[in-house]
């Protein structure tokens, strides 16, 4: 009687019929007090419903009548590990899997206690072993996956995930641990949009799943869409920061600057020292022109995720703009060449201070700004670095200089290109009376290592081929100022001599015997604007934060002018606008100084 009444419990058991299981278990016991098997399940549906003293209770007690219970002791460590005696549990796994070498179950439950407790390659052991006997184990293939997925295998724990989800499509977390690895280390962010979307089928309160899914609609120009779906994710979860900075740039994304101030303000109401939001916060206080607060907000971009890494710890202190005469300071340079090339302008102005300025910067800019007056030493950044009283990063000058709008260094030029390579590039270029020389240049840097900086370089670049409708003005020379990047077609009328350049100096002669030079938001601009030549920005809709908001100039550049987007994604109307003005610009129209 006792081995059906059995059956029927774990049966029930099995099905999730928690109460007439427990009701079968009771009956077993009040025969025979001593079955250990009747005693351990009742202990395990009292640790389904919650009930954890009362389910150590009859753990401990079937234990005691059955010191070989090997399963019992699985759910003894699941039991602790929920309570947190984590050495505790580890000690009643491994006593299984003395018991019982090919329980599946204590394989699975002591890797998942060890990747919880830092132990990666202990726990991947567990999980290769669990496998081994069970190769279609949905949670320790996913588990496997995460542990390649934090060791930077990416390839290894997609195959993970898709083999997970083939044994068990309708596993939310496998979809979700899948999306990541798409969106974070490929920068598939279609791809991972869909395996975010089958997560929330499968369960519909997936915060994190909604959050990510916002996350990779935004990187994928979709702000609209990621807004209703992050404002889904807050609302599941209204006390993580993470979904209202992610709200927030999707409302930056759309041109919704006091939206998306709100919701960094609530982020960091939640979380204070949420760099990101700071970060995010004072790109958005600076695109609206509120630079007091801006730059102070900025300088939390070193303890981002994307800067953290790359952040120079020195012994000596930051400079933050006080009287320092005399005193030596070395500034080195961060992020991209534009970053370099728009703030080198304030390097003048240290020396004017009496300061003994050492400059570090990458190698192809180190010919270029030597030019600049007052410095003493012009370095690589993979130079030995000298000892120095002080130190600043270049994007923090402006804070130290308490820049506002109308106090930014606005002297053009304030860069100069060097006159025997100006000379030199113009024996090359020939005679070209009576034809306008332009530059152009179409797409950045691709950054491919980090998918959330390459989607957003996708989005500021444009494919040459789309710019074809400027060549047919007849008066125009074009000239490719692009050093990297996708060709343009071969039927395309342009002068490519960028093989033959080097460094930033280079490039600079040769834009110095240009008309006019016309370039998506990148380095080109910066220096084309900064040689005091005519620059004409095409720039996408979700603008950076440094050409501000509603304008078609810029207070950095004097000599700039902006062609925006007016709808994400919409480069024809820039190039239809572009087109006109260029027609008036080769027909020597007023505007050619513009």
């Amino acid at each position: 009687m006792h081995a059906s009444t059995f059956d029927q419990a774990m049966a029930l058991h099995q099905a999730g019929q928690l109460s007439g299981a427990a009701d079968l278990y009771r009956r077993i016991l009040a025969l025979t007090p001593e079955h250990a098997y009747a005693r351990h399940g009742l202990g395990v549906v009292a640790l389904q419903a919650g009930r954890r003293a009362e389910a150590r209770m009859l753990i401990d007690q079937a234990i005691a009548l059955e010191p070989a219970f090997a399963e019992a002791y699985v759910n003894r460590g699941n039991l602790l590990r929920a309570e947190g005696r984590l050495a505790e549990a580890k000690r009643s796994y491994r006593r299984s899997l003395l018991l019982r070498p090919d329980s599946v179950e204590a394989l699975f439950n002591c890797g998942a206690l060890l990747q919880m407790t830092g132990c990666a390659s202990d726990a991947a052991l567990c999980y290769r072993q669990a496998l081994r006997l069970l190769p279609d184990h949905p949670k320790a293939l996913n588990n496997l996956g995460i542990l390649h997925k934090s060791a930077g295998r990416p390839e290894q724990a997609l195959l993970c995930f898709h083999h997970a989800l083939t044994c068990h499509p309708g596993f939310a977390e496998a979809w979700y641990n899948w999306g990541t690895v798409l969106a974070t280390l490929h920068g598939a962010y279609d791809r991972a949009s869909e395996a975010y979307r089958n997560a929330i089928a499968l369960k519909p309160d997936y915060a994190d799943a909604y959050n990510n899914l916002g996350f990779a609609l935004t990187c994928a120009g979709r702000a609209t869409a990621a807004e209703s779906v992050l404002t889904a994710a807050f609302l599941l979860s209204p006390q993580r920061p993470e979904s209202l900075n992610n709200l927030g740039m999707a409302c930056q994304a759309q041109g919704r600057l006091d939206d998306a101030l709100a919701c960094y303000h609530a982020a960091i109401a939640l979380r204070p020292d949420f760099a990101e939001a700071h970060n995010n916060r004072g790109m958005v206080l600076l695109a609206a022109g509120r630079f007091d607060e801006g730059w102070r907000e900025r300088e939390w971009r070193w303890r981002t995720p994307h800067l953290a890494s790359a952040h120079r710890s020195f012994a000596m202190p930051q400079w933050r703009g006080e009287p320092a005469a005399g005193q030596s300071i070395l500034i080195h340079a961060e992020q991209g060449f534009g970053d370099s090339l728009q703030f080198c302008r304030y390097l003048p102005l240290l020396a004017a201070r009496g300061l003994r300025v050492t400059l570090a910067v990458p190698a192809p800019l180190r010919r270029l700004l030597g030019g600049l007056p007052g410095l003493e030493r012009v370095l690589a950044d993979d130079d030995a670095l000298p000892s120095a009283d002080l130190h600043c990063p270049m994007m923090s000058l402006p804070l130290a200089f308490s820049t506002t709008m109308a106090s930014i260094p606005r002297e053009s030029p304030y860069l100069f290109a060097d006159p025997e390579g100006m000379a030199a590039w113009h024996r090359r270029f020939g005679n070209r009376d009576g034809h306008c020389k332009i530059g152009l240049a179409w797409a950045g840097s691709s950054r491919r290592a980090m998918p959330d900086l390459a989607a957003l370089d996708r989005r500021r670049s444009i494919a040459p081929d789309r710019l074809q409708p400027l060549t047919a003005c007849s008066t125009a020379i074009f000239f490719s100022l692009q050093k990297a990047g996708p060709p343009p077609p071969p039927d395309f009328p342009i002068v490519d001599m960028m093989a033959d350049v080097t460094d930033f100096a280079d490039t600079a002669a040769l834009i110095a015997n240009l008309d006019l030079v016309i370039s998506v938001d990148t380095a080109v601009a910066h220096l084309a604007a900064a040689l005091g030549k005519p620059v004409w920005l095409l720039n996408r809709f979700d603008s950076c934060w440094r050409w501000m908001q509603d304008r078609d100039d810029s207070p950095w550049y004097p000599t700039l002018r902006q062609f925006r987007q007016p709808q994400p994604g919409d480069w024809d109307s820039v190039v239809a606008a572009v087109t006109l003005a260029l027609k008036q610009f080769t027909m020597g129209n007023p505007s050619r100084s513009s």
